[in-house]
């Protein structure tokens, strides 16, 4: 009958093996096991011997990291950022001016918000020059009721979620000053550009309260979104943008309520993309199909925008590229 032979000796084992500093850590386990008799001896040796031979050629080490690829979207402009310390992370013509269509709403809303005193419950009465001016545009529309009272706050979400340029005229011309709707209207669009200015931005300027411009209504994928970065600082901004769907009950013209059929956020990403909280879409021939997008996964929030994109699921792909390439950068 065969004996089994003991252990090789610590010493021989080091020759046999190498004497790289992975081997040297566990001869002192090695040695321990000698003294155990039979068939625990093999299998902890094999266990030492096969790791030693494992670390030693490097098998475990891990892959270095690849650089990632920028992504390449339809859109003409595109900018992200990290919204927590402001660091670009791509860029595509990101100053360069173009239409932004109803992304200038972000803007209107933004204006509205930061009034001083501001009073969201209090009550605006739809008149027929807002419903004059969506059919004289063919603009998109909350499908306000002329005569009904509305709040501020329904006319925010009626702003954001369908778009709705009736509820913009509103809010202009709530919150311009004077004695006409005209000069209201001019005194809020000052307003924006004021606002514009106070950001530093140099390539926006607005001559609309919803985007239906007069040929000077523009801005750019990194001044929109540092709009954006800014009136999302706003609890009450955050809470409209992320909404998927809003019900608005509105006081009569006879002092009943009126349950308005339910507004639809356009921005598809909301229910498409995880983690996603905004922002606004926008869209017209020469804009184009804009998005201005915003997420938040594990802490960490990207804001960013595409103008000029060929079609809405071209733009809303276009923000998921951007977005997953802004959470991995």
């Amino acid at each position: 009958m065969s004996q089994e032979k003991g252990p090789l000796p610590s010493g021989r084992f080091l020759r046999a093996f190498g004497t790289s500093s992975v081997l040297s850590n566990v001869i002192g386990v090695f040695d321990l096991i000698t003294g155990i008799k039979g068939m625990r001896v093999r299998r902890a040796a094999a266990v030492v011997i096969t790791t030693g031979a494992v670390l030693a050629t490097g098998a475990l080490s891990t892959a270095p990291a690849q650089a990632l690829t920028k992504p390449t979207i339809a859109a003409k402009g595109g900018f992200v950022m990290n919204n927590g310390t402001g660091k670009s992370l791509y860029t595509k013509a990101a100053d360069t001016r173009r239409s932004t269509g109803s992304t200038t709403k972000i803007m209107t809303a933004k204006v509205v918000l930061s009034q001083s005193n501001l009073n969201l419950d209090a009550k605006v009465t739809i008149q027929k020059a807002y419903s004059d001016y969506i059919v004289r545009n063919n603009a998109s529309s909350a499908r306000l009721i002329v005569g009904d009272k509305v709040t501020v706050r329904q006319l925010l979400y009626g702003l954001m979620l369908p778009s709705g340029c009736d509820a913009a005229y509103a809010l202009a011309d709530k919150f311009g000053s004077g004695s006409t709707r005209a000069a209201r209207v001019k005194s809020f669009i000052g307003k924006m550009n004021k606002q514009a200015k106070d950001l530093g931005l140099t390539n926006t300027k607005f001559d609309s309260f919803d985007g239906i411009g007069n040929g000077s209504n523009y801005s750019t994928p990194r001044d929109l979104t540092k709009i954006t970065s800014s009136a999302m600082k706003g609890a009450n901004f955050r809470a409209i943008v992320k909404t998927k769907k809003y019900t608005a009950k509105t006081v009569t013209k006879t002092g009943g309520t009126r349950t308005m059929a339910a507004w639809t956020n356009t921005n598809g990403l909301l229910s498409s993309y995880s983690g996603a909280i905004g922002v606004k879409t926008g869209s017209g021939p020469e804009a184009k199909y804009c998005l201005v997008f915003a997420a938040t996964r594990n802490g960490k929030t990207v804001v960013g925008t595409v103008l000029a994109s060929t079609s809405i699921a071209a733009r809303e792909s276009d923000a998921k590229k951007l977005m997953n390439y802004g959470f991995a950068s």
